[in-house]
């Protein structure tokens, strides 16, 4: 990643992130976790000490392992629709993605606003990710309050 690419900054809204700065640059996005440790099935909050700016976002990580495994494929981490709640892009809105509430399906990272939102969610993964995946390209960069 260039160090332009480290503090680009996104179109509005495009990433769910915390409001204000860290010491990395930009809020942090995955309410402060790890997303490299969902893929090990054991979601840990990261730490200041591995940070690293990405497309208008601070993620941290746990270890620096993990921390060098998203600087290798940041793709390969990312949450879904910005770590929006995926249920919320699939009826054209951008929800707070919860952490605790996720799922990955096909190799992609899925945060839902909350339990009775991600049971719904749960009843058609497959039909509400093709929903998301065409609201998204109509909602990426709408601000949440026009919405």
């Amino acid at each position: 990643m260039t160090q332009a690419n480290a503090t680009a900054v996104t179109a509005v809204d495009e990433l769910n992130v915390s409001t204000g700065g860290t010491l990395t640059g930009p809020g942090r996005a995955a309410h402060g976790y790890d997303v490299v440790s969902f893929f090990a099935g054991s979601p840990a909050v990261g730490t200041d000490h591995f940070a690293v700016a990405h497309d208008g976002g601070t993620y941290r990580f746990a270890t620096e392992a993990n921390l060098a495994s998203f600087k290798a494929q940041p793709e390969k981490y990312l949450p879904a629709y910005g770590g929006y709640c995926a249920f919320g892009a699939s009826v054209g809105k951008k929800f707070d993605g919860d952490p605790m509430f996720w799922k990955i399906v096909d190799g992609t990272l899925y945060f839902n606003l909350n339990g009775d939102i991600q049971a719904t969610w749960f009843k058609d993964i497959p039909g509400n990710i093709v929903k998301a995946d065409a609201q998204w390209s109509k909602i990426r960069s709408s601000a949440v309050s026009s919405l």
